[in-house]
């Protein structure tokens, strides 16, 4: 079995170096200080990391603040609270106002799933994609983490970075370079593509692992960038495959199925099927149960693969 890595470290060892890279980066915490795993940027900079408690929409007016006043705030705490209750303060003090300031939503998705779904962060990707000026970016493992840090302090604007707790193992070559932007084409196949996103991409390629060996070839392609989201390879993959599924950590309104399907309807139609959690709270239970409950395996994303080009056969 592959080795599984926390985000988080790599998150917190990227903001870190950065921060000895730039003086102006600071970060704002709502009392995560252990969950965020930034005791050791506290340590390194006692003056630069400001703790507001649990008050997240101050934590945003803080850091817009502080843009203003020219520092690179780094705002991290658990997504569902970061999001949810700070949502206006993230549209009219970040985004209408272009203030630079990165949002960093640790836990998201059904990562919390023990805590029930006040703590399950379904929704942040539909709610931060729909603002206008704000990127969002969610990141399939360490080094696409650390590098999204990296790219996210050298970049003026408002950003959302989705950084997940779940054990995820490296996805990308050594030699990998995020983009902003752009997504990377992990694996290659004519029949259809699993464009997935997070720690999404992981299970996606070891569903198409599953579906080679019943002699389907599919391709994957791991969308980091949700917005702006990379349309040319949205279509190179519906011409390539003419059958996309896509697959998310995620309620299947307004994420990532959401803003494929966009593209896919006006450009190049062919069939999909979105994959996420399906419009409903999800019950209270580990991640693990969770991903089982809602099909998000790889066994569920090579039968979602299989119902679609069946579909199509029959069309």
């Amino acid at each position: 079995m592959s080795q599984l890595y926390d985000c988080r470290d790599a998150f917190a060892q990227a903001l870190e170096e950065a921060a000895r890279n730039d003086p102006r980066i600071v970060v704002v915490i709502n009392d995560s200080l252990g969950s965020s795993k930034l005791k050791g940027f506290k340590a390194a900079f006692p003056q630069r990391l400001i703790n507001v408690g649990i008050a997240e929409q101050n934590m945003v007016g803080v850091a817009a603040g502080l843009a203003n006043g020219g520092k690179i705030p780094f705002v991290s705490g658990a997504s569902p609270f970061l999001t949810a209750r700070a949502l206006e303060q993230i549209k009219v003090d970040l985004a209408y106002s272009q203030a630079n300031v990165k949002l960093c939503g640790m836990s998201s998705g059904l990562a919390y799933g023990e805590l029930g779904p006040t703590h399950h962060s379904i929704e942040d990707l539909a709610w931060t994609r729909a603002i206008a000026n704000l990127t969002v970016v969610v990141p399939a493992d360490p080094l696409e983490t650390a590098q999204a840090i990296h790219e996210a302090a050298r970049l003026p604007g408002p950003f959302f970075l989705r950084i997940s707790r779940m054990p995820v193992p490296q996805v990308h070559p050594a030699d990998y370079r995020f983009r902003l932007g752009k997504a990377s084409w992990l694996r290659q196949g004519s029949d259809v593509t699993l464009i997935a996103t997070g720690v999404m991409v992981a299970r996606a390629l070891e569903a198409a692992a599953l579906l080679a060996n019943e002699g389907i070839e599919a391709a994957v392609l791991n969308m980091a960038t949700i917005r702006p989201l990379d349309r040319e390879a949205v279509i190179e993959a519906a011409r390539r495959s003419g059958a996309i599924v896509t697959v998310e950590e995620h309620t299947v309104y307004g994420g990532l199925g959401g803003a494929v399907a966009e593209v896919v309807v006006t450009t190049y139609p062919v069939p999909m099927r979105i994959l996420g959690v399906p419009g409903v709270f999800a019950p209270t239970g580990s991640p693990e149960y969770l991903l089982e409950h809602f099909g998000l395996t790889p066994a569920g994303i090579r039968a979602a693969a299989l119902e679609l080009l069946k579909a199509r056969a029959e069309q």
